[in-house]
């Protein structure tokens, strides 16, 4: 997916500051010091330059700057999170995997981000209609609130109503093209609704925007001999 270009860092910060985003990273890994690698990292680097260096950054590297993105950054970093998680290196993917999450949370900004954690703890506990109530509530405010979308799915697609969650992982979806999650959740309704076929490009989009999906892959398998043997 193309972006804006993010300018690269001068020739001087690549010798000296490459460097020293690797130790703050080692550091990070022995004593686990979250705060001190916050405070190290946003004391010598722009969000700028650690969107670079998580894209073209040596392997050591685009793993400091993924974390690190990870714990500073916002949904404008969503992209350069979400091109992550088909990098090269597996590292630097399941870093990705586990901070995209908290970045599209952060799409959401001051009470909204409470609002956005009470409609998953209240999916969590089968409460789907007050999700259905409050989400569609917040949509109205904010139609740019991909989890917004994303947790009235969740709603939509426990009680049955698979169209209409459908319909709004295709919404989450167009806010958030990484949003691997609705693209599964989307495959599951359609499999519900006796659609495999549109299952399975749902399923191919999830794998195609995270490819360590491995439980998926075999789902994939499945439908193709299935719709192979029709």
């Amino acid at each position: 997916m193309s972006g804006p270009f993010i300018p690269g860092p001068s020739i001087s910060e690549r010798k000296v500051r490459y460097s020293k985003l690797d130790r703050y990273y080692q550091q990070f890994l022995n004593d686990e010091d979250r705060a001190r690698f916050i405070q190290q990292v946003s004391e010598s680097y722009t969000m700028e330059t650690l969107e670079y260096l998580a894209r073209f950054g040596r392997r050591l590297t685009r793993r400091a700057a993924v974390l690190a993105v990870g714990f500073l950054g916002d949904f404008e970093q969503n992209e350069t999170m979400g091109r992550a998680l088909s990098d090269p290196d597996r590292a630097v993917r399941m870093l990705a995997d586990h901070n995209i999450r908290q970045i599209w949370l952060r799409q959401a900004v001051g009470g909204q981000r409470i609002l956005i954690s009470r409609l998953e703890w209240f999916n969590s506990v089968s409460q789907y209609d007050q999700v259905i109530t409050d989400a569609t509530r917040l949509i109205r405010h904010d139609e740019r609130l991909g989890e917004a979308w994303n947790q009235r799915a969740i709603a939509f697609c426990n009680q049955g109503e698979y169209q209409f969650a459908i319909d709004d992982c295709r919404a989450t979806l167009a806010i958030n093209p990484f949003h691997f999650p609705a693209a599964i959740g989307m495959g599951h309704c359609c499999l519900q609704l006796d659609d495999p076929v549109s299952a399975l490009d749902c399923f191919r989009m999830a794998i195609f925007i995270n490819p360590d999906l491995e439980n998926l892959r075999g789902q994939i398998g499945h439908l193709e001999q299935i719709l192979e043997g029709r």
